[in-house]
């Protein structure tokens, strides 16, 4: 069962990470939200690494079950590539080090896009999601893609609102296995619906609006290991070298903007 713990995020504060994305297929008028969406459409190749979009975590963990201690050294931009590192490294009261990025700024409805290779290994996690939560003076909604690194040949799908999980929290193939080439990963989140999707492929559904997250959020991508979570993340397993996922592409689409790039979801789904 996917569980949450309290950690802190670039301000020191408390919030809450996910253990345990979306275009509206039609344009028309964004539905209110709850909170203020300071984002807007963007599509991020990462032919270098823009400072006023992304922090950089750096300097703590997520809690007693994360063996890893965030780092800016574990981030890096090369060949078009954002590189998220996980290595044994002593950093403070921990024996690893990795890496995570997040936006600045807050994404209300529309279409969440990732292009990225997972890590393959036992007690590994490689995230893309997003997260509002009290530390923003909001209450704690996500949405969430989580590759668990053993069996990278799926990828878990969960959604929470305020602090609970609603899910579908269950694992849905990808093809030729995340962890082997990039893959494409969505979620289109509406008012009254949030739809993920692998390769293009619908593999989940939300329809309830009474059971959807309804406040703008930050976009997250990262890897992290646990030594503890291990009936959810296997058993630990120490890579032997230094491992890292890497990220081609990410992308917002606002509900109602037009699509940005070709491969994106909204392109195929108002094709349809």
């Amino acid at each position: 069962m996917p569980l949450r713990f309290p950690i802190r995020d670039f301000a020191g504060l408390a919030t809450w990470l996910a253990i345990g994305f979306v275009a509206a297929a039609a344009g028309g008028p964004v539905a209110a939200q709850a909170g203020t969406a300071t984002g807007k459409s963007f599509v991020e190749n990462f032919d270098k690494f823009d400072p006023s979009r992304w922090y950089v975590s750096d300097g703590w963990a997520n809690g007693d079950h994360q063996n890893c201690t965030w780092s800016k050294k574990q981030v890096s931009v090369a060949d078009g590539h954002l590189r998220l590192g996980f290595v044994k490294e002593k950093t403070k009261d921990r024996n690893y080090a990795c890496g995570e990025v997040q936006t600045f700024k807050r994404f209300g409805y529309g279409t969440f896009e990732a292009r990225m290779k997972a890590v393959a290994g036992s007690g590994l996690n490689t995230g893309f999601f997003s997260f509002i939560g009290p530390v923003h003076k909001q209450p704690h909604d996500e949405i969430d893609f989580e590759v668990l690194g053993k069996d990278p040949s799926k990828v878990q799908i969960n959604r929470f609102v305020d602090g609970k999980s609603l899910g579908p929290a269950k694992l849905v193939d990808v093809p030729g296995g995340a962890a082997k080439d990039f893959h494409d990963y969505a979620f289109v989140w509406q008012k009254d619906r949030i739809a993920w999707y692998v390769d293009g492929k619908l593999v989940g559904e939300v329809t309830d609006p009474d059971k959807l997250p309804s406040h703008p959020a930050k976009i997250y991508l990262s890897i992290w290991g646990s030594d503890t979570l291990t009936q959810w993340m296997g058993a630990f397993s120490d890579p032997g070298q230094p491992i890292a996922a890497e990220v081609d592409r990410v992308a917002f689409t606002a509900e109602g903007d037009k699509c940005q790039f070709p491969e994106s979801v909204v392109c195929k789904t108002r094709s349809q």
